[in-house]
């Protein structure tokens, strides 16, 4: 068996952030019903409220102090951090904490324990890297990315969706997503830029664990072409 075979058998150990959340929630759906991933840590900050065979949770209400946990953050070969505020009513200072320094803690100590990890990072459409543009949470997300990208990770990822339509039965979905969620099937054929469901985005980022993608961020297009290959 070549080593390109090996790497894409490797079984994955993931950590999610951020389970409590709509977009954690669907991805930890996926990875619990993926053979391919056959550990889940999730950290949160309450519980997630769900019992699997797979799964380890820990609550941990203060994610600066994620040092505390030490080598349980050990032994992991992905991390899919969908941890994230809205930056609706927010000063920059306290979003770019919130939003920045949070996950760089993160990204930090989770590269010392784990260096051959693949990070994840559930950012957003429109996500402004020159860290110059007019809207505060574009360059807050900006400046997230370009930190991200320093750490030495084996490789990182940047999940930029902008419309995400729920996994069915979802407790954690925003009412907003209910409410126009039927126009879905109608705006997607005409944006697939900006259109994408959960279960794609989870799948998409259990595939890019084992296989290579070309570029670093990944736009609600880019993600249905990967799922769309693997099926």
């Amino acid at each position: 068996m070549s080593a390109k075979q090996e790497a894409a058998n490797v079984k994955i150990r993931t950590i999610i952030t951020g389970a409590t959340g709509m977009v954690g929630e669907g991805v930890l759906h996926e990875c619990l019903l993926n053979p391919t991933v056959e550990e889940v840590l999730a950290i949160n900050r309450k519980p997630c409220g769900i019992v699997h065979p797979k799964l380890t949770e820990i609550i941990h209400e203060n994610f600066f102090a994620l040092s505390d946990l030490g080598e349980r953050l050990a032994g992991y070969n992905a991390c899919f951090f969908c941890l994230g505020v809205s930056s609706a009513g927010m000063k920059e200072e306290t979003y770019y904490r919130l939003t920045h320094d949070l996950t760089l803690h993160a990204a930090e100590l989770l590269a010392q324990w784990n260096p051959d990890m693949v990070f994840c990072y559930v950012t957003a459409a429109g996500t402004d890297r020159t860290e110059q543009g007019r809207s505060m949470w574009a360059r807050v997300k900006g400046k997230t990315e370009n930190d991200l990208l320093k750490l030495p990770f084996r490789k990182t990822y940047f999940i930029r969706p902008a419309f995400i339509r729920p996994t069915p039965g979802s407790k954690r979905t925003h009412k907003y997503y209910y409410a126009i969620g039927w126009l879905y099937p109608l705006l997607r054929p005409l944006f697939p830029q900006y259109m994408i469901s959960l279960p794609e985005i989870g799948q998409a980022m259990i595939e890019l664990v084992n296989k290579d993608y070309p570029g670093d961020i990944l736009e609600s297009c880019d993600i249905a072409a990967i799922v769309q290959k693997i099926n």
